[in-house]
This record gives C-alpha cells, structure tokens and sequence, in this order.
C-alpha cells in the first residue's frame, strides 16, 4: 500500500471517531407501562448504533429483564444517584421525568424526556422521534433549558425524602380533615392567612400542573417567578399571586386533626401542627433537554386544545 493511503486511511479513522464521541447515557423508567416493550426497544437500539455506553436504574433493568423478557446490553447498572452520565433519559411520562431529576440532583445532567403514552411538557419525545432526536445531540443541534426548582426547607425534623420540586409544592389537609389555616410571609412579611383545603406553591414548570387545575396562572418557563394558588379556598375572594422567584416564602399551618401533608413533586410526607416551612429557589437548576424544532407554545396549544373549535 502506498503511503500515503495509509496516511489517508488512519486520518479517515480519526475523523469517524471524532464524528461520534461515545456519550454516556443514565436510562430511567416507568416500571408500570407493561404494553411499550417495542418501544422501548426502539430507544435501546437507537443509542446501541451510536455505540453509546448505556447505564440503567436497577429497578427500570429489572423490570426490563424479568418482566418484559428484553435483552438490554447495559455498560452498567445503578441505584439512587450513584451514577455519571453525559444525558439522562427518561422513559415514560412527566412523572417519570419528575422522579428522574429527584435523582439527578445537583449533578445538573440535561435529563431527555421520552413520552411512552400522550405528550406531556416535560417529556416531550415520541418513540417514533428518538432516532432524530439522538442524532441531533450527537450533532449539538438542540437547546437545554434551565428550570428553576423551589427548596424546602423545616424549622423541626427534616423531610425524609428529596426536598426540592421542580413543579410544585402542596400543602395539604389530611383526607378526613377539616380545612387548615395556613399563615403565609413573603421576605418576613406578613401576606394573608389562607383558610383552605390547602395551598399549591408552583414553578412556572409546573403551572400546567397542579397549580393550573385549581385556578393558577400558565406561566412561561424561563420566568423567573413562583406562583401561589389556595386549593379550596373558603373566602371567595383568595385568588393566586405572582412572586419573584428571588422571594422567601414562610409558611405555618394550623390543622384541627394537628398535622398537615406536604407533596413536593407528589411525594407527601406528613409534618405536625405548628411546624415552620420556608421554601426558596435551589441554588441549582433543573437542564431539560429540547429540540431546536420543538416550541413551548406548540406544546401549549395541543395539549390545551386551543383552537381545536373552530366555530
């Protein structure tokens, strides 16, 4: 072989490695969707043909394995938050996705949301999309967004599990309870007492959520404000208000059965009678990944079903 060819074929090597950096990735799931095992073969495939090192979460690798009988060639398997990716991704709904980011924390990875069922705001990938989707972060063609998280935080015995929402926080009466009063500060100011079944403190992230079914404002994603909106308010004239997310929110809760629930994200843990909660922006952020083509106000207006009527 002349030597110059040879020159020629160690170069075209290189650049086809250089082409393809073997990015790691953190695979998360819904162990309760039993019918998308297709799918979910799909997105395993796609990341296989750019030889990328897949780790999964044990649980998600046990149900794949056991319960849908598929074959995943894992580089590795992990449990809570040991674990270094490039991207996480998360295969299932919004919910998934919300239970993703708990574990990825402050390691700040941009987490993928594959929606295994209809669109959601957080996962916003269809199975059928991964194959482009993927090329397109091989490609760098795509934007992370930083989502702002809200940080609890107690005067008592600390919460057991993550304390830090990317959509929301609820403060809510038990299921037999009485309302609950709940006496609300901003900054050490005093604001107002709600009288109410409870109160939803949301993310702009999460103002299509929880906040929105109880009368909250949609709020773009990239504002820098927090929303609070009463769940079942006993005045008619509570009505949600707009902070800056810069804002120190503190709460305290009077309840006839002498405790309360505190949801962050869903996750509720029961807090007694009289104790302290101050919520505030986290010093980290939540990275979502999205595609260049993709806009929030698609997004919006199908899953609002604005303009569906068309009188």
């Amino acid at each position: 072989m002349p030597l110059c060819s040879y020159f020629y074929l160690i170069l075209q090597s290189n650049n086809d490695s250089m082409e393809h950096p073997r990015l790691k990735f953190a695979l998360f799931g819904n162990i309760y969707q039993t019918k998308k095992s297709a799918s979910i073969q799909k997105v395993l495939a796609c990341l296989s043909e750019y030889d990328a090192e897949i780790y999964v979460d044990k649980e998600y690798y046990d149900f794949l394995t056991l319960d849908q009988r598929i074959g995943v060639a894992a580089t590795g398997i992990f449990e809570g938050d040991d674990f270094v990716a490039d991207y996480v991704v998360s295969m299932g709904g919004d919910g998934t996705f919300l239970k993703a980011a708990s574990r990825v924390r402050e390691k700040m990875i941009p987490i993928l949301g594959v929606n295994m069922g209809r669109l959601g705001f957080l996962a916003d990938v269809s199975p059928n999309e991964i194959e482009q989707c993927v090329k397109a972060l091989y490609a760098d063609d795509f934007a992370v967004e930083s989502r702002a998280l809200i940080k609890v935080e107690t005067d008592g015995e600390p919460l057991e599990g993550y304390d830090c929402a990317l959509n929301d926080v609820a403060i809510l009466k038990r299921d037999t309870a009485s309302m609950i009063s709940i006496r609300a500060s901003i900054n050490g100011e005093y604001l107002t007492t709600y009288q109410a079944d409870g109160l939803v403190i949301s993310t702009p992230t999460g103002s299509t959520a929880y906040s929105l079914s109880n009368g909250g404002p949609i709020i773009v994603p990239g504002t820098k404000v927090f929303s609070m909106t009463a769940v079942a308010p006993h005045s008619m004239n509570i009505r949600p208000i707009v902070l800056s997310d810069s804002s120190e929110i503190t709460l305290t809760v009077e309840s006839r059965s002498h405790n309360f629930l505190v949801a962050i994200d869903g996750r509720s843990e029961k807090c007694k009678e009289g104790t302290k909660l101050t919520l505030r922006r986290a010093p980290y952020d939540v990275k979502v990944v999205k595609r260049s083509c993709l806009s929030y106000f698609n997004t919006l207006r199908e899953k609002m079903m604005w303009g569906v009527d068309a009188r």
